[in-house]
């Protein structure tokens, strides 16, 4: 048991060797070998009540808490299961992520897939970085509720730069906590080699936007192809019509002829 604890907390906080101040990287390895890798940017977007001008009506303030560059981390790898914690701020802020790998059956037969199972996002509103005077200051949880995110095939990472924005109820009133995600590369299973991503599984929104960046340089060599096609049948057609004998329209020209 204390061998196995001590493998789950082999873990890697290499941000600093992101050239993007907002973007993170973390590392967790087994037995020497990265089980679980993860780069993205995060910021969190959360509501809380502070006191009007005349200290009696609550209004609702928002705190906008980035992921912090000197998290402490934890990790767990499994076969099915896999877990990445972060805390920042002498732990003021924690978020957990929690990695399923399961597998269904399709047209084409059994597929293996992961996903993003579950965020717990906890964070005290006695801090005053990013509260300022919150009423009744404390400890929340925000969660998510039956959450399937990041869905990637077994044996791939995930790929996303564009920002994706996932919803937490708040223990706080219910409140609805975002959590925004930009810039995703993660992968919480089969990792091929160390410190070494699988082939990329790309978001729909990366898709459309590779499409729609290609797409007009497809249309502009479909239609530059037309043309040059359209002029090579004219310039044949002209040889042609050159080659052939031209008759005479007007009668007079007959004279010399038989």
């Amino acid at each position: 048991a204390v061998a196995r604890l001590a493998a789950e907390q082999e873990v890697e906080n290499l941000s600093g060797l992101s050239p993007n101040p907002e973007k993170d990287i973390f590392v967790v390895r087994e037995n020497r070998t990265t089980c679980l890798m993860a780069e993205f940017a995060a910021k969190f977007i959360v509501p809380y009540d502070v006191w009007a001008s005349n200290y009696v009506d609550l209004i609702t303030e928002q705190a906008d808490i980035p992921l912090s560059r000197g998290a402490e981390m934890k990790g767990k790898c499994g076969t099915n299961e896999s877990e990445l914690e972060l805390s920042w701020l002498e732990q003021a802020y924690t978020l957990k992520l929690f990695f399923l790998k399961e597998g269904h059956n399709t047209s084409r037969g059994p597929e293996a897939f992961w996903r993003l199972s579950r965020i717990q996002f906890t964070y005290d509103t006695s801090e005053r970085t990013y509260f300022k005077d919150a009423v009744s200051p404390g400890k929340h949880t925000a969660s998510s509720q039956r959450l399937s995110a990041l869905v990637t095939p077994a044996g791939k990472s995930y790929e996303c730069q564009a920002q994706q924005t996932i919803s937490l109820v708040s223990s706080d009133h219910q409140k609805s906590v975002q959590l925004l995600l930009s810039e995703v590369r993660l992968q919480p299973f089969d990792i091929p080699a160390d410190f070494v991503f699988s082939e990329e599984h790309k978001c729909p929104v990366d898709q459309r936007e590779q499409l729609e960046e290609t797409l007009p340089l497809i249309l502009g060599l479909i239609l530059g192809l037309v043309i040059v096609i359209t002029l090579g049948i004219y310039h044949v057609h002209l040889k042609l019509t050159a080659s052939q004998v031209q008759i005479p329209r007007d009668r007079s020209q007959y004279k010399h002829m038989g």
